[in-house]
């Protein structure tokens, strides 16, 4: 029987679109953003900033956004573009969204940094946004050496896995310092022992076991806005990064980029790391600093 050259048309059409979409599923199928995937993303990115080559940086996606400190800039001549020897560096894993976090200390006295880095991967498993806030000399209370010493004392283990607080648990508390910020009703689950490392200030003293955060002096009616997250339920920690209205009038919409990650143990919060990235020097309030206290 033969057909006529429209319906060959359409049938050869039909098959093309069956097979693409087989292919599109196979891909989908393909990749599942599993932990061990996203730790070996992450482990590319430090290796991206320690040597500055990115084209060893398997994952990175051809649509890839770099942002450096809430402004798009490029991988060629941002933050990873030079290298850096690391003192430390911590990463943590969201499945669920299929991002990273890292945290990365630097000391080295020719350019230290503290960094918090967020980092996006799209659905083939390739990183399609890096967003990264890179603090030096000159932003709020920045101290590295200080920094890399109070975080070498803290314990951010992995948390058993008949001990691990939910992802909405999590996030709750970590949204409950934030909102605090703007609501002085809002309880904030901090545990005991608790400390909060800025910078390099740092609110444990002595006896590291009964330290508190809850020494006041946070803010009132100061809105934490722009909220973008990752949360690994492992580590029990989240990592939000947000606009801090209060610290730079100049901008009061936007807000200086800010990272707040919270170590969350049986829905307490036990550390708080910030790192900042000022638009003005110290934030226009270094001279305010207290024990690690902003106001």
């Amino acid at each position: 029987m033969r057909t006529t050259p429209g319906v060959d048309r359409i049938v050869l059409a039909m098959v093309s679109l069956i097979l693409t979409l087989a292919t599109l599923a196979a891909y989908a199928i393909a990749f599942d953003c599993t932990r061990e995937h996203l730790q070996d993303v992450a482990n590319q990115y430090i290796g991206l900033m320690a040597t500055g080559q990115h084209d060893k940086f398997e994952n990175l996606a051809y649509n890839m956004v770099y942002v450096e400190n809430n402004k798009t800039a490029s991988i060629l001549g941002g933050t990873p573009a030079f290298g850096m020897v690391m003192d430390s560096n911590r990463s943590i894993y969201d499945t669920t969204q299929c991002k990273t976090a890292t945290e990365i200390i630097v000391t080295d006295p020719l350019h230290p940094y503290v960094i918090h880095t967020q980092m996006t991967l799209d659905k083939e498993g390739n990183v399609n946004l890096i967003d990264s806030l890179v603090s030096d000399q000159g932003d709020w209370a920045f101290n590295a050496t200080g920094y890399k010493y109070w975080n070498s004392l803290e314990d951010w283990d992995p948390i058993p896995e008949g001990e691990r607080d939910s992802r909405a648990v999590v996030k709750a508390a970590g949204d409950a310092y934030a909102d605090r910020c703007n609501d002085t009703t809002v309880e904030v689950p901090f545990g005991t022992p608790c400390a909060r490392l800025e910078g390099g200030a740092y609110t444990g003293r002595g006896n590291l076991s009964a330290n508190t955060c809850n020494l006041g002096g946070l803010p009132a009616h100061v809105p934490m806005v722009n909220r973008k997250y990752v949360i690994d339920e492992v580590m029990g920690v989240v990592d939000i990064f947000l606009g801090f209205t209060g610290l730079d009038r100049t901008r009061p919409q936007e807000g200086t980029p800010d990272s707040h990650m919270f170590r969350v143990e049986k829905g307490k919060i036990r550390y708080i790391h910030t790192v900042d990235a000022c638009f003005v020097d110290g934030c226009g309030m270094n001279h305010t600093v207290i024990i690690g206290r902003r106001w």
